[in-house]
């Protein structure tokens, strides 16, 4: 068992380096039901994998020419500030139970684990109709709306505060539809906006929650490994139909985790 949950961790950095998202979706579950961590603090350790993995990643395409430093920052300054508030104040306030009536109890675990795998869901949905990506040379630079990037902003960093995603199935679209980027260059974006959200955000969870720095190093550094290879597929996979792939296992993983935290507890 614990030779497939560190192949599965290296799976998140594999789909980071290849889609530029999706690594934090398979990293709750990989925590949760694999390495048996909690799913409060699997929101936490997720922030620190993810985002570890994603600032190796945006090294290598910064490399490249291809991380929009100005369109991070920007995107990046709404985002921030959310996940930071988010995991520093409102985590912390969250109760055990949320509410009990009869033999039913809400607990704050179980609540993450179905707002996850409705996130997970919406995330699949999103992949499997994504079709073909536009090549950069059929890119359209749109007349950039500020106050919708600083929206988007916000609702990625929420997803990524409370339930420790790091939004890229989210980035990816608002990065090619609403500013133009080309996709390769989108791609390299979102992994530098990950990186930002989920380590800074990490902070704010300094002091909440006791932290096994050595656990969390070899989850990193295997993670880390997987993005190395993911950039290399990258270059050799057709990213469309490995998205659609993609997509069809994070939405079975979904349903399978809803099932397992309402119907058959």
């Amino acid at each position: 068992m614990e030779i497939i949950a560190y192949l599965a961790s290296a799976l998140i950095g594999i789909s980071l380096g290849l889609i530029g998202g999706g690594g934090s979706i398979l990293t709750m579950p990989v925590l949760v039901y694999l390495f048996g961590v909690s799913p409060l603090l699997a929101t936490s350790y997720s922030l620190f994998i993810v985002g570890s993995t994603s600032l190796a990643g945006t090294i290598s395409n910064f490399k490249r020419g291809l991380v929009n430093i100005k369109t991070a920052l920007l995107f990046g300054s709404a985002s921030i500030s959310t996940v930071f508030l988010t995991r520093k104040f409102i985590i912390p306030l969250i109760p055990r139970t949320i509410f009990k009536t009869g033999n039913f109890e809400l607990t704050e675990n179980m609540l993450m684990m179905v707002l996850f795998a409705v996130l997970m869901v919406a995330a699949a949905s999103a992949m499997i109709k994504g079709g073909k990506e536009k090549s950069d040379a059929q890119t359209v630079i749109p007349k950039l709306h500020i106050s919708k990037l600083l929206f988007y902003g916000v609702a990625i960093g929420l997803a990524t505060g409370f339930l420790g995603a790091g939004g890229g199935f989210l980035l990816i679209p608002t990065l090619v539809i609403l500013v133009g980027l080309p996709m390769k260059e989108a791609v390299g974006t979102s992994l530098f906006i990950i990186a930002l959200n989920s380590l800074i955000g990490f902070t704010g969870d300094l002091g909440h929650f006791p932290i096994d720095w050595i656990f969390l190093a070899k989850i990193t550094t295997v993670a880390i490994a997987g993005i190395v290879v993911g950039g290399i597929l990258n270059k050799k996979v057709d990213g469309g139909k490995l998205k659609k792939g993609f997509g069809w296992f994070v939405l079975v993983m979904g349903c399978y985790i809803i099932l397992k935290e309402v119907l058959l507890r």
